[in-house]
């Protein structure tokens, strides 16, 4: 049986979130967009490519475990979608360890962190939200042995 290919991806996770809006109010599927070219633009596979444009769908309700587990993917961007989505309740460290032991995982995690400290995305949120999210992501990027760059931005 045939994959999606990378196209197919990007419509069914444009499907999935669709009415969906990141927390400036922005279409989440620019989001999504935006970790799917970080991925491609870190030199990532179109296996991690295709987990960028999946990585937020089980953990925001978009789409099922049962529809992750019966899609026609990759069994690699299968394991990265599921080792990228977080459960509820769940340490950082316990994410990170997973994210870390999973094949292409931390690139696909690299890219959405990337985006979402972008200064320009984070500079519309109220600052005690601007505040918790920075230090969150810097938290990740640490426990990702990621270096931080300029603002831990990119």
């Amino acid at each position: 049986m045939p994959y999606l290919t990378l196209t197919q991806v990007e419509a069914v996770a444009r499907a999935a979130h669709a009415g969906q809006t990141d927390k400036a109010g922005r279409p989440y599927a620019e989001h999504l967009a935006a970790v799917a070219e970080g991925v491609r633009a870190r030199g990532g596979s179109e296996e991690q490519i295709a987990a960028a444009w999946l990585h937020d769908a089980v953990e925001d309700d978009a789409l099922s475990e049962q529809w992750l587990t019966a899609a026609e993917l990759p069994p690699a961007t299968k394991d990265m979608v599921f080792a990228l989505t977080k459960r509820p309740g769940e340490e950082l460290a316990a994410y990170a360890r997973r994210v870390l032991a999973t094949p292409g995982a931390r690139l696909v995690k690299e890219a959405d962190l990337a985006h979402n400290a972008d200064p320009g995305r984070l500079a519309v949120l109220d600052e005690a939200t601007r505040v918790r999210l920075t230090l969150k992501y810097a938290q990740v990027r640490r426990l990702l042995g990621l270096e931080p760059g300029p603002g831990t931005a990119r």
